[in-house]
């Protein structure tokens, strides 16, 4: 997109129209020449780190599209100037409606967050198996987590992806990710891989079912209470992962639903990555765990019916989704009208 078209689009980058900022820059909300409603990511001006990033976030959304993953609708890479343009997500992210502080913010049921949950798993699975050699996130949390008008969720922000698995002799000391998400195995691998996704993703499951932060900033909390998923899965091992659930859903889940979906939280963070369940198998113990809490867990019976339908959207992707310097498409309709302070 011609950086003149850009500049229309958020009415030359009118700090009213500012709806959020990252770790890459700042985030607009525009709207296209066709009515569309979109957003606009703009790097710093002197970010460093920000031309890698912009450039993988590009190669990754060009070669992928699916239901739950963010869409993007153009870029602009003119000089100084690297913007990325999504669509729209007016729900903000998960972790708005988990503990967000901001009274507009509209709590999540248990079901809602059930089927979230289930939409995020089934796009980090697209993502790990729909292109040759897979993608791996690396940067897995409830702030990349979107939420559009419907609460359907998306898988955002590929900054830091990485195609292909990984070169066993390739060690990096380079941290890639968030504190508090990261696999504990790189600190012993020097490595990340589709089980590091796992792992961030079992620790997202906690900040779901607890309400709470990765990591807790605050001197009133406990040591044992700063790394949520350690914290967790004490709770968990000791059979009492209630005591910790968020008090504003615990009213409503059935407790069957409760132990499933802290079983697969416990599988995915487990120390070792071989040990941790793929994507596709939290996918289904997250539908199960769905269906227990409608009061219908025929799982034998339905599973042959409905894993066809289900396999569909985990795995085929729109591989048409053509040249991303362009206009807007249909779908465009990352980011939202809640702050957006994710920043790595």
């Amino acid at each position: 997109m011609p950086l003149s078209e850009i500049l229309a689009v958020t009415d030359n980058f009118n700090p009213k129209l500012l709806i959020g900022s990252g770790g890459f820059g700042k985030v607009y909300e525009g709207k296209l020449a066709n009515g569309v409603t979109v957003a606009v990511k703009r790097s710093e001006s002197g970010h460093g780190q920000g031309r890698p990033e912009f450039q993988t976030e590009v190669l990754v959304l060009s070669k992928i599209r699916h239901r739950h993953l963010v869409s993007l609708i153009g870029y602009c890479d003119d000089g100084a100037e690297m913007i990325l343009v999504y669509e729209f997500m007016k729900n903000g992210t998960l972790r708005d409606h988990l503990y967000s502080m901001a009274s507009t913010t509209t709590m999540l049921n248990w079901k809602q967050r059930l089927e979230i949950c289930i939409g995020s798993a089934k796009g980090l699975h697209y993502l790990h198996t729909g292109s040759d050699g897979g993608i791996i996130h690396r940067d897995v949390k409830s702030t990349n987590i979107l939420l559009d008008e419907n609460y359907v969720a998306k898988v955002a922000d590929f900054g830091l992806s990485q195609a292909g698995l990984p070169d066993p002799d390739h060690h990096s000391m380079a941290l890639k990710g968030s504190f508090g998400y990261l696999d504990p195995e790189f600190f012993r691998t020097f490595q990340l891989t589709d089980k590091s996704d796992v792992y961030s993703f079992g620790v997202v499951l906690l900040e779901v079912v607890c309400a709470r932060p990765a990591i807790v900033n605050s001197t009133a909390a406990r040591r044992e209470e700063i790394n949520l998923a350690e914290w967790g899965m004490a709770w968990q091992k000791k059979g009492e992962i209630e005591k910790i659930v968020d008090p504003s859903i615990l009213g409503e889940m059935n407790p069957s639903s409760l132990r499933k979906f802290a079983e697969v939280a416990e599988k995915c963070l487990r120390p070792d990555g071989v040990d941790r369940p793929t994507m596709l198998d939290v996918c289904w113990d997250l539908e199960y765990a769905l269906q227990l809490q409608q009061g219908t867990p025929a799982r034998e019976e339905d599973d042959d019916d409905d894993d066809d339908d289900d396999d569909d959207e985990m795995s085929a992707g729109d591989d048409s989704a053509g040249d991303v310097d362009a206009t807007a498409t249909d779908s465009g309709s990352v980011f939202s009208q809640h702050r957006v302070d994710g920043a790595r």
